[in-house]
C-alpha cells in the first residue's frame, strides 16, 4: 500500500514579479517624461530644461509638448500590445513584461485624460487651457478618458486570461496584478520625493495620478470577456536573478539619479 502526499501549489516568485514590475514602470515613466515631454520640447525649440521622474520642467511652452507625454505612453502601449500577440515561443516572465508595460503605458495615456479633465491640472489641463468654451473640453476629456481606460483594462483583462493563461478565478491574479500596482506607486513616490521641484508636486500630481491611473490592476478580472479563452496553459514565475539585478540597479539609477532631476540645456 502506497500513500501519496499532497503536492503543494506552486506560487510565482515575488522578488521577481517587483522587479519586472519595476521595469517597466520605469520604462512607462521614462516614455512619458523624457521622450514624450523632453525629447520633444528639445525638437520644438527648447533651448533647456529639468528632466526627472515627475516632471519636464522648463520655460519653453507648447501644447504639443504637454500633450506629448500621453501619446507617447499611448504610441508604446500599442506596441507593446502587438509585441505580446507575437511573443508566442517566448518564456513567461518576457510576456508578463511585456503585459506589464502594456498595461502602465496605457493606463498612464488613458487615464491622464480623465485626470485632467476632473481636477484642471496636469498635462492635457494646459493643452486645453485657453480653449472655450473651458467646461466642454474638461467634459470631453473625462469622457473620453473614461471610455478609453474602460478599454485598457478590458483588453489587460483579455491578454492575462488569454496570453498568460490565467483566468479571473485563479488566485495567482491577485499576487500578479497587486504587486505591480505596489511596486509602481512606491517607485514613482519615493524617486519623487527628490524632485527639484518641491515635494508638492509628488501630493498633487505624481501620486494621485500614478495611483489613480495604475488601479485598473486591482480590478479588471471582474471585466474580463467571458468568451475570452486561454491560448496556452499558465506558467509559474519562478525567481530569475537577472531580471533582479537589472530591476534593483535601474531602480537605484531611476531614484537617486533621475528623481533628483538632470538638466538639459543645449544653450552655449
Amino acid at each position: 500500500m502506497t500513500t501519496s502526499t499532497p503536492s503543494i501549489p506552486l506560487r510565482d516568485d515575488t522578488l521577481t514579479i517587483c522587479a519586472i514590475s519595476l521595469l517597466a514602470a520605469m520604462i512607462a515613466d521614462g516614455l512619458h517624461e523624457a521622450v514624450g515631454h523632453a525629447t520633444l520640447a528639445v525638437l520644438l525649440g527648447a533651448q533647456s530644461g529639468v528632466l526627472s521622474t515627475v516632471a519636464w520642467s522648463s520655460t519653453f511652452e507648447s501644447r504639443l509638448v504637454a500633450a506629448g507625454g500621453t501619446l507617447v505612453n499611448l504610441a508604446a502601449g500599442a506596441i507593446f500590445y502587438l509585441l505580446l500577440r507575437r511573443a508566442k515561443h517566448v518564456s513567461a516572465s518576457r510576456r508578463y513584461f511585456l503585459l506589464l508595460c502594456m498595461a502602465f503605458n496605457l493606463f498612464d495615456g488613458t487615464g491622464y485624460f480623465f485626470f485632467s479633465g476632473v481636477t484642471n491640472f496636469g498635462d492635457w489641463a494646459q493643452v486645453i487651457a485657453n480653449s472655450h468654451p473651458h467646461w466642454l473640453w474638461r467634459t470631453t476629456l473625462v469622457v473620453v478618458g473614461m471610455a478609453a481606460y474602460y478599454g485598457a483594462v478590458v483588453l489587460l483583462g483579455t491578454t492575462f486570461e488569454r496570453d498568460l493563461g490565467i483566468v479571473a478565478s485563479d488566485p495567482r491574479l491577485t499576487r500578479l496584478s497587486v504587486l505591480p500596482y505596489l511596486s509602481a506607486v512606491v517607485l514613482v513616490t519615493v524617486s519623487g520625493l527628490f524632485n527639484p521641484i518641491g515635494i508638492r508636486l509628488v501630493f498633487l500630481s505624481a501620486l494621485p495620478a500614478t495611483a489613480g491611473a495604475y488601479s485598473g490592476l486591482l480590478w479588471f478580472r471582474y471585466y474580463i470577456p467571458s468568451t475570452t479563452t486561454p491560448a496556452r496553459g499558465a506558467e509559474i514565475l519562478s525567481r530569475n536573478y537577472a531580471w533582479i539585478s537589472v530591476a534593483a540597479i535601474l531602480s537605484l539609477a531611476f531614484i537617486i539619479v533621475l528623481g533628483r532631476g538632470i538638466t538639459i540645456s543645449l544653450q552655449s
